[in-house]
């Protein structure tokens, strides 16, 4: 009888142990879930840059070239194919694996508790977007600022661009629209196609662009001429350029140095920085990593009675065509 009830026992617990993997699933795979919604709502730059899957290696090569010539044809000369357009190169290399993390105590039940799992999820999420963006745009305008790598015949090719708006001027509203309507121009100037062109400003000036200028730039499908001033929402483009509000651009941030784990240079003196527009030329991004979420095992569950939650990230972002890059600054 003894050795009867022990059998009934481990096939009660057996029973159990697999609802409680089941349940315990279905919780990480709704935190997963939250997670990367959380990540893809909150990354600005994310599908705005040229982007690559990095594989089996560590390092990616961005090629561009520069412009071709036309020339006349003479009778009887065979066409060799002896015209191909100047090339250029760019490596980009994966930076350090990228965490954000948190413990849960007594996880099976944490997860359940809707509030608390959505919370942590959009935490970990929004961390990781955060770092994304910081480096993106910080290289755009490090581009902005760069001559462009081509330099023999039929270029050089023209460089990055710097508009400034006046000493003070990084929240004036028509400064800014002024601002817009130059790099329209430049960017026509330069050939680059309308398709993927970008602006990104602060939240401020964005504001300040909704409240101060008239409905020349508000987005008329939002059910009035004026757009919606109660939500805020309603600023589409201007100069056929979309905009983006983000707190993620070195706005007037001084020097920004170099952290240990970024093996590209992301530094710079970024004291008069107030706003980026750029074509998706303008820097690449590799990606080796994610966004992906790690939890601890069952030992360590055991004996902690919790979970460590880990949401990972590996990439790495560098200028890439400097001509697509415009920074605005208040000088």
């Amino acid at each position: 009888m003894a050795n009867t009830t022990q059998t009934l026992n481990l096939a009660a617990n057996k029973v159990n142990t697999g609802a409680y993997d089941s349940k315990y699933a279905l919780g990480l795979k709704l935190f997963s879930g939250e997670m990367f919604k959380a990540y893809e709502s909150a990354t600005i730059a994310k599908g705005t840059v040229q982007s690559r899957t990095l594989k089996n290696g560590k390092a990616m090569q961005f090629i561009f070239t520069g412009r071709m010539e036309a020339a006349y044809h003479t009778p009887g000369t065979p066409i060799l194919g002896s015209g191909d357009p100047p090339v250029a190169e760019k490596t980009i290399v994966c930076d350090d694996l990228l965490i954000s993390s948190a413990f849960v105590y007594d996880l099976d039940e944490t997860l359940a508790h809707y509030s608390l799992r959505s919370e942590i999820a959009a935490k970990i999420g929004h961390a990781l977007a955060e770092a994304y963006d910081k480096k993106i745009f910080r290289q755009i305008a490090k581009a902005a600022r760069e001559a462009h790598p081509i330099t023999t015949s039929p270029g050089p090719e023209p460089g990055g661009s710097v508009i400034q708006l006046g000493a003070g001027n990084e929240y004036d509203a028509q400064a800014l629209v002024d601002a817009f309507f130059e790099a329209a121009s430049i960017m026509d100037e330069k050939n680059l196609p309308k398709q993927g062109r970008m602006a990104v400003l602060s939240p401020r000036q964005y504001y300040a662009l909704i409240s101060q200028v008239d409905t020349n730039i508000l987005n008329r499908d939002y059910g009035n001429s004026q757009g919606n001033l109660t939500s805020g929402e309603g600023l589409y483009e201007i100069a056929g350029i979309p905009i983006k509000r983000s707190n993620n651009l070195p706005f007037l941030a001084g020097n920004v140095a170099a952290v240990a784990g970024e093996n590209n240079d992301y530094s710079g003196d970024f004291s008069n920085h107030c706003g980026l527009i750029y074509h998706k030329d303008a820097a690449g991004v590799v990606e080796a990593i994610g966004p992906q979420v790690q939890t601890t095992g069952s030992d360590v569950r055991t004996m902690y009675q919790g979970d460590i939650i880990v949401g990972r990230l590996a990439m790495g972002c560098g200028t890439l065509n400097p001509a697509a890059a415009i920074e605005l600054q208040a000088v």
